[in-house]
């Protein structure tokens, strides 16, 4: 379970290379060296190659065939190589050996003993730093600062760096600059199908430029969990899970090939078959190692991963965070990732939660709380006596939604509780005992039975848990939290606001409108706030025993008092892994749930991100023929209009217990505490209360049904893959062969004609506006992961290929095609864009004609004319999920720049990465307080020299009619510079790999 590197002669023909090399040529050679050369070194410069700016890593592991990269080379094949390269390897030895000793930091270097001998390994001591400074930082800090001494090589992360660390205090407040390096990357399909694409596109640029393909490969663990592309098609049987399987390999087989194909031509890379859960549980309960053991040296597991919630580790102890994939990519490649040092926001918790309140409620009050602190860009650390009367897993739904607070990370430190997590998930008692001596040893440990001694934090906060109520979020934003007991009267105002967050603008006359319809011959009716669709989905809920038991245990109260869901409500479950299953059926509640048509779906995301599947056809005609605002009851982290399903406007995220409560009520339109949820068989109304499950009954399930060998089993078994994904057949070589007809996968041009000379620089000449757009623009509404419309610009590309509407599949699965997602950028049918004067829909006005026509019809108009386009935005541009086809897309549609009030932190980053200008109004300004209306023409005064320009300087944009006003570039560190003076993130990688 925790990969630990072999220091066998024969691993370290397999080792990857040393990134403390000055030039990326002795990396690479030094990974071909002969195991006779490699014990040759000292045993310091055997532990140096772990203190390298990538933790050097065996591939030859402990975990069986399903480890990184095992063998992925014959010792036949490397001979050749090894003889080619035996002149200079006396050279890179010596030159590695004074490297080695030559760590600035090689006095703290401590050994780790084990208490009955011997010893763990060594690592680098913050304690034996003896500087005061350092026992004040926050635990989250103390993990950076530790990756910046191990990884210390004056090159690429210098002495100054760690001073800046360590100095957090007074460093902080001042933005500083610091470079850091995650011990793994974390994927999922979406954003990984993307990825292996660039990486492979990579390779051919490589090839074409005359340098070493070999290059472009992983030198951390990068781990691949397919799990966003199962959809809810089949529903209420018992063969839900294969029939969605099956129909799920039979769309996707083509990327998932490729990915199989990417787990075997890149070293270091691990891809977790569908079918086995969601990215972000099988990361808590399984990859997660807390601390890593490399060649006999120990430091903290971190992770960067391409999906937003990555943050869910935080609830282990791992410092994790979301990035742009193109970042990811990036640090897969050795490169540090640089950040602004962050501010630390002190969350102290006390008391203990109220009888029947769930860590969903938790969460959505912490959400609140947080959103309303501002805490975007910083870490939140979790501390005090209320600690211990959260689970791990409450934890971890809490450190889940840090994007839907706005920060960072979400931190809980480690102590006891995450002790007993790791022994109740299967984590060996001799890893357990490593990890707990590392931990203390480097006081990164919280032993609340001794006395705390104080850390200083940025700012404040504090929760009586015992002050939570249960309470819903919707219904279009996670942060806009309802408490139970006002959702009716909440629901009321909603239909009669003007349409926004909280309005759908619904006449008087209209709010009891009743649409009925014949669902499969049962007469039935729906309302506005009808729901239409409850799923049990999501990795911040489905990870959570606590809530799933829960659920359970409301369904087999309804059932035994003779309630029923309706049958023309789609329901769903869909567990975040294996073991859910099993302790749902060791406690006899997933019968109850089935009978409430809570039937297993598949393992994955579904519902969450949109992979809903269709509503029933009379169902979808009701609410569309009659303007039906349906509602849609989930226990996810988003509700984003247009994400859960194109027809259910109002989306309400609730625990999974309240998910089953809402189906039977049928309605978000009740208050629970006064009216009935329905009649029982005795003919009695039936409340919210009589099927409501005590604390105390949650608990005793969970004690009862959470077993250690579940965890075992379920993890044993996921190795193994599945007769599906281990029946799909792919080609062994380490270039990728592109199929110009395919539409899944397909090469992209953005190394088309590239150079090694940087393109430089440059402003915005007289550009055209092609969106103008308000607040809360998310990244769905950018680039849509959901279903692909008919009449849309990518479903007539698709339907001139020969591929069928059913077979369109989701834009979401089709990312690696950049022709289909191009296409698919602004196509979010309930996009707001204020060029259409009210219109909602994916379209625009072409300036220069006035003609209204789909976005990329428009775009593509404006490029053909050799005209730049801008996009105008309000506050919070790019919030909701990592995607870097929100950046990528826009891109190739030819924006030149983006300017808006606020940006979401991953979202800025990604623009930076593709080269699009990120530029913020002044505060107090937005477009319309600056009378622009998009009709305008926009020139960006920027410097022609990279070295003109400064991070987060002014600079003057002017329109054709006189107007003239002062943004602020966001291009927030020197490295952000070298990137856009590359022309985006990669292509500066591919010119410094070569270089090297």
């Amino acid at each position: 379970m925790y990969v630990t590197a072999s220091s066998s002669p024969s691993s370290s023909l397999l080792r990857a290379a040393s990134a403390y090399s000055p030039t990326l040529f002795f990396r690479s050679s030094f990974r071909n060296l002969t195991s006779t050369n490699q014990a040759s070194l000292s045993v310091i410069n055997h532990h140096r190659r772990s203190l390298t700016s990538t933790a050097v890593r065996s591939f030859h592991c402990s975990v069986p065939r399903w480890s990184h990269r095992l063998d992925w080379r014959s010792p036949l094949n490397l001979r050749s190589e090894i003889r080619a390269f035996n002149p200079i390897i006396e050279q890179l030895q010596r030159k590695f050996a004074t490297m080695a000793a030559e760590h600035p930091f090689k006095a703290v270097l401590t050994s780790l003993p084990k208490p009955g001998g011997g010893e763990f390994g060594k690592f680098y001591s913050l304690p034996a730093l003896n500087d005061p400074r350092i026992d004040k930082l926050p635990y989250s800090i103390r993990i950076l600062l530790e990756s910046a001494i191990r990884n210390c090589d004056n090159f690429q992360v210098k002495k100054e760096d760690v001073e800046k660390i360590i100095d957090w205090e007074n460093t902080a407040p001042k933005q500083v600059e610091i470079p850091f390096k995650s011990a793994r990357v974390l994927l999922q399909d979406f954003t990984g199908v993307p990825a292996v694409v660039d990486l492979a596109c990579m390779r051919d640029a490589m090839h074409k430029l005359g340098s070493d393909t070999s290059k472009i490969n992983p030198l951390v663990p990068v781990d691949l969990v397919i799990d966003h592309s199962v959809q809810v098609d089949v529903t209420r049987s018992e063969n839900a899970v294969q029939a969605n399987m099956e129909l799920e390999f039979q769309r996707n087989k083509e990327r998932f090939s490729f990915l199989k194909w990417g787990s075997s031509a890149f070293r270091n890379m691990l891809v977790v078959p569908p079918g086995s859960g969601i990215v972000h549980q099988v990361n808590l309960e399984y990859l997660g190692r807390l601390v890593f053991n490399t060649d006999g040296i120990l430091y903290p597991d971190s992770v960067v991963g391409t999906d937003s919630h990555t943050t869910m580790i935080d609830g282990l102890g791992v410092a994790g965070w979301g990035v742009g994939g193109i970042e990811a990519e990036a640090a897969m490649l050795g490169q540090p990732m640089s950040m602004v040092l962050p501010g630390v926001v002190g969350f102290q918790l006390s008391g203990k939660l109220r009888n029947g309140v769930t860590a969903t409620d938790l969460v959505l009050t912490v959400t609140q709380m947080l959103r309303k602190h501002g805490v975007v860009g910083k870490f939140v650390e979790f501390y005090g006596d209320g600690m211990g009367e959260l689970s791990l897993a409450d934890r971890a739904t809490i450190a889940n939604m840090s994007p839907e607070y706005g920060a960072t990370m979400g931190f809980f430190p480690v102590d006891h509780v995450t002790l007993q997590y790791l022994k109740l998930t299967g984590r060996s008692d001799e890893t357990v005992a490593m990890i707990e001596s590392y931990l203390r040893a480097n006081n990164m440990f919280v032993d609340y039975d001794e006395p705390q001694q104080e850390r200083v934090y940025s700012s404040y906060l504090e929760l009586n848990l015992a002050e939570v109520e249960p309470c819903i979020s919707g219904p279009k934003r996670p942060h806009d939290r309802v408490p139970l007991r006002e959702m009716k009267a909440d629901w009321n105002s909603c239909l009669n606001n003007k349409v926004g967050f909280k309005g759908f603008a619904v006449p008087k006359e209209a709010q009891g409108k009743v649409a009925k319809f014949s669902f499969h011959g049962q007469p039935a009716e729906l309302k506005h706030g009808s729901v239409v669709i409850a799923a049990i989905t999501s990795c911040t809920n489905t990870s959570n025993p606590s809530v799933m038991l829960g659920a359970g245990l409301v369904a087999k109260k309804a059932c035994e008092l003779g309630l029923q869901v309706k049958p023309w409500i789609k329901t769903s479950l869909a567990p975040g892994s294996g073991v859910v299953t099993k302790y749902l059926l060791q406690s006899g509640l997933q019968e109850y749930l089935n009978k409430q048509g809570f039937h297993i779906v598949g393992y994955g995301c579904t519902t969450c991100i949109g992979n809903s599947g269709d509503l029933d056809e009379s169902v979808a005609s009701a609410i569309s023929e009659n303007d039906i605002i349906a509602a849609a009851v989930l226990s996810g982290n988003r509700n984003f209009e247009g994400r859960v399903h194109a027809l259910t406007r109002a989306n309400y995220l609730a625990s999974p217990p309240l998910v089953v409560a809402y189906a039977l009520a049928g309605t978000v339109d009740i208050n629970f505490d006064k009216e009935p949820i329905g009649t029982g068989k005795d003919g009695k109304s039936v409340y919210f209360k009589d099927i409501w499950p005590s604390t105390e009954e949650v608990a005793e399930a969970v004690q009862s049904s959470v077993l250690p060998n579940m965890f075992k089993s379920t993890y044993e078994a996921i190795t193994k893959g599945n007769p599906m994904w281990n029946q799909l057949s792919v080609p062994s070589s380490t270039m990728y062969s592109w199929d110009p007809h395919s539409t899944y996968i397909h090469e992209p041009p953005y190394f088309k004609n590239m150079t090694m000379e940087p393109p430089g620089a440059h402003g915005v000449k007289d550009a055209y506006c092609l969106l103008n757009f308000g607040d809360s623009i998310t990244t769905d509404h950018i680039s849509p992961a959901g279903s692909i419309h008919k009449d849309s610009p990518a479903a007539k590309f698709l339907l001139n290929r020969g591929v069928e509407c059913k077979d369109f599949n989701s834009y979401g699965s089709r990312r690696g095609n950049d022709e289909v997602m191009a296409r698919g950028t602004f196509a979010n049918i309930r996009l707001v864009n204020k060029l259409l004067n009210g219109e909602v829909g994916p379209k625009t006005i072409h300036v220069p004609t006035g003609e209204k026509l789909y976005v990329f019809d428009a775009a593509m108009r404006y490029k053909d004319a050799g005209h730049d386009t801008i996009v105008l935005a309000g506050a919070e541009y790019g919030s909701g999920s990592s995607r870097d086809w929100a950046a990528k897309g826009p891109m190739l549609l030819g924006v030149k720049a983006v300017i808006a009030k606020s940006f979401e932190r991953i979202h800025r980053s990604n623009l930076v990465g593709m080269g699009i200008i990120p530029l913020c109004f002044k505060s107090g300004e937005d477009a319309d307080t600056l009378g622009l209306t998009g009709h305008e023409r926009y020139t960006i005064d920027l410097p022609r020299k990279i070295d003109e320009i400064r991070p987060g300087q002014d600079v003057t944009v002017t329109t054709d009619n006189g107007k003239s006003f002062t943004c602020t570039v966001r291009f927030d560190t020197e490295v952000e510079l070298a990137y856009f003076n590359n022309g985006g993130i990669l292509p500066y990688v591919i010119r410094n790999l070569i270089k090297q």
